[in-house]
């Protein structure tokens, strides 16, 4: 849709006699930049150390033959066409680096100042107003709310008395009015007052209406900078206080469990993991004199379509710099050339207009298309020999290039792709640069689960549900709650790690199976310097194998942004699955080949690598692969029936349950706060709370906190025992760690650890609790356990301090 369009659709919806805006409202601010290797078999990843449409006619003719140019061509800029190259970054960046054919992106054009104080405010004529709307508008469209109507979340939610008319357009300016001041600040909390100080008071309804929705699904006063967590800690709900498990310490959980507390549920968070993050994790690399650091995005690593992006104002709120990924993708032959401009351009042309062939076929059979689907690969393959593209030998490495690259977008082979539905979230793309945080992701992922009760190395075996609540096997022990949030990555349920009892209703299990979870991997070097320019962020690679076409085919440079010189590959489609079967010693060895045909023919050497990287997501059990695609027979629909909850007890989310942002991190969050909204409409339905409080049905041992009355030493909330049978300073030793925390009933649970008494001696000269969990936990590599998970050694201790005492 034009811009003029939006535009004039927005005036429409002011009514020229019944304005909605006083004049002294003011536009919001647009401006979104605030600112020794080994074999791996586990689920993380592999370290290695070495710090010693039909064409038109033109399309259809032969493309030209090769040209020798020089290296000083100019360098290609690959731009975004589309889905096909928008923002899938589940597990791993899904930035795509073609051409397109450039679109307007009129939000990011906009800059308006921020909104000044009530006494600096002028009172603006009503084509003012008027353009003001229109902004409010776009930047609406920006967050993903349509022009001239309801989503279907408010349409559940009852914002307006009846759908269409005057009263659901009012509510539309005044939801967008709203939703654009708190975006022109949002290190503050917006109240309802101030929302309502530029909205007539005729209106008021609709203010509350719209504010409370806003605050409630999270498109407001969300977020974790200090005034914002101040307020949610001092909101008191009346509602009743049930409670919720979330499975996953991943961002749809993270974000789910921050909501939920502030909306005043009582929280437990399930992490199978020792980290939180799931598919997003930040690895330090360095040399081992420390000489050269680097931090690596192993997964989710690009921040796309800011504008609207709500990980976007984490990193406002944050202050975080923003690092924008540049279009400019030069791509080599094997032998190390540089491809012709002249041909890259064809050919990329060529392989867009095969895309639009696509799309036309399916238009013209959109009836049959859902009973006879077929995979994107096999339409492509059948356009491509009709239309004669990528005959040569040339030609058809480059046209592989750019299907390797469809492949790393979507995370699976181009035979797997759904050719009706692959590309089924294309009307709800973000505008907006995309970019990277220096440091990488996982600082967002700390500051998400900083101060939330998270247990962690807990994996899920079971939930069963039923009338009187809910109860999860994890880590030994039992947990009861009253709904559970299952935000798990699409293959492990597949996988069915998880048992649910009752079964998983049927239409969900069949949607389960028909959405496809696919895999991508990277390898991630540092080197001791830069040798291949910080002029550029990306540079490919072309293979004469149609086979293994997305191995190594893409490099991401991260020298700007990793705080040192390090390089990440990429190995999409098929070579994806091969990869988890190489050596990750031939996989370096074939990274570093690649790199130096391209860069020793330019006389620059390719230095040893101090450290390398190699992932394994699709052998990692808690995800089993990288992001949900459209598989063939699946639709748009499976991830609605995905997010469908389960007698209001068991509910889902994840990326692979966000029709409209699948794959992608901010997808992630905006579930984790659709669930959080979706939970707390079923509470307010009736209630959800037959179980009066969180707990789990492994107590901890009543002798074993007996025998803690009197610790042998005490300092902060630690308490150590000493086996009464020695003196040594090797002989091991009971620690009972204590923990806090207001959503337990309790408001407190202790945990267990063997150590020894020169350890407990140590950890008593620190002098805070925090200082001391470190070096248990990192120096000491200490692992604390329930009562009931303690080993056969710490047993042995209790029991002899028992005898001793009695």
């Amino acid at each position: 849709m034009e811009t003029t369009d939006l535009v004039g659709d927005s005036r429409d919806l002011i009514g020229a006699e019944s304005p909605i805006l006083q004049s002294s409202s003011v536009p919001p601010d647009m401006n979104n930049s605030n600112p020794a290797p080994m074999e791996n078999n586990s689920s993380e990843p592999t370290d290695i150390d070495n710090s010693s449409p039909a064409p038109p006619e033109a399309a259809a003719e032969p493309l030209p033959e090769p040209q020798t140019q020089p290296e000083s061509q100019p360098r290609k800029k690959r731009r975004r066409r589309k889905k096909i190259f928008t923002d899938m970054i589940s597990t791993a960046s899904r930035l795509r680096v073609l051409r397109p054919h450039p679109k307007p992106t009129p939000v990011a054009a906009i800059d308006v100042p921020d909104s000044p104080s009530s006494h600096q405010r002028k009172r603006r004529a009503p084509s003012d107003l008027s353009k003001e709307v229109d902004i409010e508008a776009l930047i609406a469209i920006s967050v993903g709310f349509p022009v001239d109507s309801l989503t279907e979340e408010e349409i559940e939610a009852n914002v307006v008395s009846q759908i269409g008319g005057a009263e659901q357009a009012n509510y539309i300016i005044v939801r967008n009015h709203i939703l654009s001041r708190w975006r022109s600040n949002v290190d503050v909390w917006l109240t309802k007052d101030h929302a309502l100080e530029s909205i007539r008071a005729e209106h008021k309804n609709l203010v509350n209406s719209a504010y409370n929705y806003l605050v409630q699904h999270g498109y407001i006063n969300f977020g974790v900078c200090p005034a914002i967590k101040e307020v949610k800690n001092k909101v008191v709900h009346e509602m009743p206080e049930s409670c919720v498990i979330v499975i996953g310490a991943g961002v749809s959980g993270l974000v789910a469990a921050r909501q939920l507390i502030f909306l005043g549920f009582k929280v437990l968070v399930l992490e199978g993991r020792e980290r939180p993050g799931g598919r997003v994790r930040t690895k330090k690399m360095s040399a081992a004199d420390g000489s050269v650091v680097g931090a690596a995005d192993l997964g989710g690593s690009v921040l796309t379509g800011i504008n609207g992006n709500p990980l976007g104002v984490l990193v406002r709120q944050l202050g975080f710099p923003l690092h924008k990924v540049r279009d400019i993708c030069p791509l080599y032959l094997p032998n190390g050339r540089m491809v012709n401009s002249d041909v890259d351009s064809k050919v990329e042309s060529s392989f867009n207009k095969l895309l639009d062939r696509v799309c036309k076929l399916r238009q013209g059979i959109v009836e049959e298309v859902r009973s006879v689907d077929i995979s994107l690969g096999t339409a492509l393959e059948a356009f491509r020999h009709v239309y004669k593209v990528a005959e040569e030998p040339l030609e058809r490495m480059l046209l592989d290039w750019h299907l390797a690259n469809l492949e790393y977008a979507n995370a699976t082979l181009m035979s797997n792709l759904s050719m009706a539905f692959w590309d089924q979230d294309d009307p709800y793309e973000m505008g907006g640069d995309h970019c990277f945080i220096p440091g990488g992701n996982g600082r967002l992922v700390r500051a998400l689960a900083e101060d939330l009760p998270i247990f962690y190395d807990c994996a899920v075996d079971s939930v069963r549900y039923g009338s009187d609540g809910v109860l999860v096997y994890a880590g030994g022990r039992e947990f009861h709650g009253d709904v559970v949030l299952c935000t798990v990555p699409l293959g492990v349920l597949k996988k069915e790690s998880i048992e649910f009892v009752p079964e998983l209703p049927q239409r969900k299990k069949d949607a389960i199976e028909r959405l496809g979870f696919g895999l991508l991997n990277k390898v991630a070097i540092l080197f001791p310097y830069d040798f291949w320019g910080g002029e550029i962020d990306t540079f490919g690679h072309l293979t004469d194998d149609p086979k293994m076409r997305g191995e190594f085919f893409l490099f991401y440079s991260y020298s700007s942004v990793a705080g040192g010189p390090l390089l990440v590959a990429l190995v999409a489609g098929e070579a994806a699955v091969k990869f988890e079967k190489m050596s990750p010693v031939d996989s370096v060895g074939r990274v570093l080949d690649i790199l130096k045909g391209i860069f020793s023919p330019k006389g620059i050497a390719v230095p040893a690598p101090v450290q390398a990287i190699c992932t394994r997501w699709g052998q990692d059990q808690f995800s089993y692969g990288s992001y949900s695609y459209v598989a063939i027979g699946a639709s748009g629909d499976d991830y609605d029936i995905l997010a469908e909850n389960v007698a209001d007890r068991v509910f889902f989310a994840g990326e692979a349950t966000n029709r409209q942002y699948p794959a992608t991190m901010h997808g992630a969050f905006l579930s984790g706060m659709r669930e959080a909204a979706h939970i707390t409409r079923v509470a307010r339905r009736g209630p959800i709370y037959p179980s009066e409080k969180m707990s789990t049905s492994s107590p901890q041992n009543n002798d074993v906190e007996t025998l803690f009355e009197t610790p042998d030493l005490k300092f902060g909330s630690f308490s150590v025992l000493y086996d009464p049978r020695e003196t040594d300073l090797e002989s091991n030793a009971l620690l009972r760690v204590e923990f806090r925390n207001d959503q337990l009933e309790s408001g407190v649970i202790h945990l267990y650890g063997l150590i020894q008494r020169k350890q407990a001696v140590e950890l008593n000269k620190m002098e805070e609790d925090a200082k001391r969990m470190e070096m248990l936990t990192r120096d000491f590599r200490v692992r604390l356990v329930g009562s009931k998970g303690l080993c056969k050694d710490s047993e042995t201790l209790i029991s002899q301090i028992k005898l001793t005492s009695s």
